[in-house]
């Protein structure tokens, strides 16, 4: 099965939102109970690939597991990038002395 398994935390509660109608309820919320739905910030513990839903939705969908049970579903409204530095192996500088 083509999944990533990376741990997140959930930084914060943006938003309860009304399931039927999309509206929003609350705005930073103390908690959600079972059946709600609502925005949140998560932060993986470390780099993964995903995409909006949007833009293209098989990078777009995620679960949240605890304890090897599913908790929640949902889908990846946006992504906030984050700019590494990253490093450069021996054969890629080669590569660019060479050009």
């Amino acid at each position: 099965c083509h999944t990533a398994h990376i741990a997140c935390k959930f930084s914060e509660l943006l938003t309860k939102i009304d399931r039927r109608t999309g509206k929003e309820i609350e705005a930073t919320p103390k908690f959600v109970k079972s059946g709600d739905s609502c925005i949140v910030k998560m932060v993986p513990s470390k780099p993964m690939c995903v995409e909006t839903f949007q833009k293209y939705a098989p990078l777009g969908r995620f679960a949240v597991r605890d304890m090897k049970q599913t908790v929640a579903v949902g889908v990846i409204k946006d992504v906030t990038k984050k700019e590494t530095g990253g490093k450069t192996t021996k054969a890629a500088e080669k590569a660019l002395k060479k050009k």
